[in-house]
């Protein structure tokens, strides 16, 4: 084994990568500021799907894969939606670019620890491919989410991503989603003081 891996500290340099870099932010979103609600959300959607829907998931599989979704854009920076996929080529072009993101980080382990790291950066097993279904689930409520937060703070640029982030959330037609939605989203427009009045 090697003597020194960078592998964690490259993950600790999440908190350095901002997300929206096109709009006009209240409060910048760090990469570890979403990692952290897609990791909660991911989890809530599985208990939820768990719970009323019949599943047996595995939740603390769904949250590992979750804590891992983005760190690729701790190289290639958050690429924003309008232009990764303004064409297929340049959605083509940015797939290989996290594909290499993730063996050069990858790479970075000890050799023996790899594959367990890999494996979880590809989520690509059947049972994995089943929960990065709620983990992009999340990713889209933790976007729309920061719309919310936005429009609270009085800023209005969020509005189109909002409406095309519900949209997006509404075609997933995923009921562990719909509830979510439903009794969870309300509480994101109340001060502290009003969601911790009961």
């Amino acid at each position: 084994m090697s003597s020194n891996s960078n592998f964690f500290a490259i993950l600790s340099r999440m908190k350095y990568v901002n997300r929206w870099g096109l709009m006009r932010n209240a409060k910048n979103e760090s990469l570890s500021d979403h990692t952290l609600d897609v990791v909660f959300i991911s989890h809530a959607l599985v208990v939820i799907a768990n719970t009323y829907f019949h599943e047996s998931l595995d939740e603390g599989r769904a949250v590992l894969l979750a804590a891992f979704h983005d760190t690729p854009e701790i190289i290639t920076g958050d690429l924003p939606t309008p232009v990764k996929y303004f064409d297929p080529e340049i959605k083509k072009a940015y797939d290989n670019v996290e594909k290499s993101a993730k063996a050069k980080m990858i790479a970075q382990l000890p050799e023996e620890m790899q594959l367990t790291y890999e494996t979880i950066m590809d989520g690509k097993t059947a049972e994995d491919s089943l929960l990065m279904k709620y983990v992009k689930a999340a990713d889209k409520l933790s976007a729309y989410i920061k719309c919310i937060e936005e429009e609270q703070s009085g800023n209005k640029d969020f509005a189109k991503a909002k409406e095309s982030t519900r949209k997006i959330i509404e075609d997933l037609k995923m009921p562990e989603v719909d509830f979510f939605v439903d009794n969870f989203l309300p509480g994101y427009y109340l001060t502290l003081d009003e969601q911790t009045e009961r």
